[in-house]
Order: structure tokens, then sequence, then C-alpha cells
């Protein structure tokens, strides 16, 4: 089994030259063409920022709205009383409560990708600090996740928004669509997620703030890609 493993990944990583920077455009084909799974592989992007992300001022978060959404089904969840919870609802959230639904997180009940608050909430989710933040779903008001807007953070969980943080390498990536889309739709997905990522610079950020770029699918090789592909000139 794992011979066939082996020559599965061998196959795979033919035809990429491990030290060569493509284009965008070429390394999203390379890709595509080997993302030869049974189910529709996710098209990830990782990219290495100079940031030291241990200090307060070169922290990098943010969201993006991929103009082509991201492919997966995103389960959402709203903290929210009254006419705010009412609002969720009606904006497609999947799991809409207070006292209830901190009580079933509370007790590791969580079927849900994605959280939102509105600020007086915040009081409430907060002591689920412990179960919500190291699975990064905390609710921020930087990401938009605590808001009075619940209609519009809902549609844009559902719509394709996705988080990024940098994580302690100075690495941020996400998922920002599938295999099936077209390679113009994931080019310009990828575009949108390094323009978010460039306009969440920290004011701590010194030299050359995106420094490598790949690009990859869920069982696939990765791709390394030229910075300035990707990036608006």
């Amino acid at each position: 089994m794992a011979s066939n493993e082996g020559k599965r990944i061998r196959a795979a990583r033919e035809g990429i030259e491990p030290t060569k920077l493509y284009g965008i455009e070429d390394a999203v084909k390379m890709i595509k063409e080997r993302a030869k799974s049974k189910f529709d592989e996710t098209i990830e992007v990782s990219m290495n920022l100079g940031v030291d992300p241990r200090h307060a001022d070169q922290m990098v978060r943010g969201v993006c709205n991929l103009p082509n959404g991201s492919g997966r089904t995103v389960r959402v969840a709203v903290f929210a009383r009254g006419a705010k919870a009412d609002e969720a609802k009606a904006a497609g959230a999947d799991v809409v409560g207070a006292e209830d639904l901190f009580e079933a997180v509370n007790g590791g009940k969580i079927d849900f990708d994605r959280c939102i608050a509105t600020p007086d909430m915040m009081p409430l989710v907060g002591r689920l600090g412990k179960v919500l933040g190291p699975r990064g779903m905390m609710p921020n008001p930087k990401v938009g996740t605590v808001t009075m807007d619940v209609k519009g953070a809902v549609e844009a969980a559902k719509g394709g928004a996705v988080e990024f943080r940098v994580e302690k390498a100075g690495i941020v990536h996400a998922g920002i669509g599938k295999a099936s889309f077209d390679d113009t739709k994931l080019v310009e997905n990828i575009k949108a997620f390094a323009d978010a990522v460039s306009k969440a610079k920290p004011a701590g950020a010194k030299g050359t703030y995106i420094q490598r770029v790949a690009v990859s699918s869920t069982m696939g090789p990765g791709v390394k890609v030229e910075p300035s592909s990707v990036l608006a000139s």
C-alpha cells in the first residue's frame, strides 16, 4: 500500500521543478492536472511572511471575501437575542442562540465552522475562549464576526469569506477553492487573498513582506509561485 502511495506522489511531482518559481496561472494549471482524487480536492495557498508574530505589532489577521466563493459548505453559528437572532435565522445561520448555545458549545458540541456574535453577547461568548480559541473560531471585530450587521456577516461566511491569521512560523494559509473550479476563478480567488494579506501588513513588518508563495491541492504536491504574479502591480 505504501509503495502505491509513494508511486502516486512521485507521479504527481513529475514535471514540477522543486526550485522553480512559476507564474500563478501555470501553477494553478499544474495543481489542477494533478488533483486526481475521487473527491473534489481543496486548492490551498500558503504564504511565508516577513513578520515575527510573537511581537504584537507584527500580527497579521483579517478576512477575505473570495470573489468566486470557497466551494465549501460553511455551517454558521450566531450568538444573538431577539430581533438579531431572527435576522440571523433569516440570513441562513445554521445555529442561533444565547445561553442555550453557550451551554452546548461549553459542553463540547460544536457543529459549525464559523461563529458570529453581536457585541452585547461577547461577555458570554468570551467565557468560551478555551473552547473556541484553539479552533480559531472566537468571534473578533477585526474580521467582522463581532457585529450588529448579523445578516451581512452570515451572508459573507456562507458566500466564501475566509479568515486568515499568521502562525508562529510567519505562515498564513487558506483554502481558496476546489479543483473543479475554472482556472480563471482560482487565480482570481488567489489574487484576492494575496491582496487581503497585503492590506493586512502590520506596522512592525520590516523588509520584504510576502517572501514565498505556494499553491497545492489536498492530496497533491506544492508548487512554488513567483510572488509578483499574485500581487496587484
